[in-house]
């Protein structure tokens, strides 16, 4: 009786380490991106909210360049970091921003002949419209292009590199600034990914489900200037392989081993 009851207790502690141990460990499904959440689902085409639709915000940086046949016109108009000619070509990600106007406090930028220019909450395209139908006044025959350019997102909690990160194009959606952080650590909770964004109103927080297909369709798939998106990690962090001590665990199964040879020897 003794033995059996020995036995029982040996057991009872193997199923209760496995169990602790099977607790430690994320499903792939926490991990996979992307996933269609039923098997009906098969969309595979969505319609992305892009950066066309932000407004532009103090301290902005915005890549002007009017383009001319007249070289005189042309070198008037733009300012030139290094690069020369009618081309308007930059070297270098350097040459963008000491190329750029930057919105100031009070939300104009000062452009040549044109003066100092209010285009706080702006689009884009509405800033170029804006730009080219003022110049157009001065000279025939010119083209007006308007980029926004090295802006800042941030990317806190379970990323392998967080930080803040300088964005040298006009649109990033959320899976290339994860890419730039280096991707996700496997605790990072890809369900419920919370996004900090910057309103007229204030601040306003969204929550993202990375794990599904439907993020495609978000309006927050693609990142605006300061963003700070925050992966909080996932409950089961405090049993996970970077704090879990192993090592009492597995010197625990190896006890447990030569207790049950003892009993079924005795």
């Amino acid at each position: 009786m003794k033995k059996f009851s020995g036995f029982s207790s040996v057991s009872l502690l193997i199923t209760g380490l496995i169990l602790v141990f099977l607790s430690a460990c994320v499903t792939q499904k926490q991990v996979k991106y992307l996933q269609k959440k039923q098997k009906e689902d098969t969309t595979q085409s969505f319609r992305n909210h892009k950066v066309s639709d932000y407004r532009l915000q103090p301290h902005d940086n915005l890549y002007i360049r009017i383009f001319a046949l007249d070289e005189k016109s042309y070198t008037f108009f733009n300012k030139q970091s290094g690069s020369s000619g009618n081309s308007g070509s930059e070297t270098s990600e350097l040459g963008l921003y000491l190329d750029a106007y930057v919105v100031n406090d009070s939300g104009f930028i000062d452009f040549p002949l044109l003066g100092k220019l209010y285009i706080k909450d702006l689009k884009v395209d509405q800033t170029k419209n804006m730009i080219q139908s003022m110049v157009n006044e001065y000279l025939n025959n010119v083209t007006v292009t308007v980029k926004l350019v090295n802006f800042t997102v941030t990317l806190l909690g379970e990323v392998k590199k967080p930080g803040k990160f300088q964005v040298y194009q006009d649109k990033i959606n959320i899976f290339e600034a994860i890419s730039v952080a280096g991707d996700l650590t496997d605790f990072a909770n890809r369900g419920k990914v919370a996004l900090i964004r910057q309103t007229k109103e204030g601040s306003r927080v969204a929550y993202l489900d990375l794990n599904s297909i439907g993020i495609l369709n978000s309006e927050y798939y693609f990142l605006e200037p300061n963003d700070i998106v925050y992966f909080a990690p996932l409950g089961i962090k405090r049993w996970g392989s970077e704090t879990f001590p192993w090592a009492l665990l597995f010197g625990i199964i190896s006890t447990t081993l030569l207790l049950m040879t003892y009993f079924k020897a005795y």
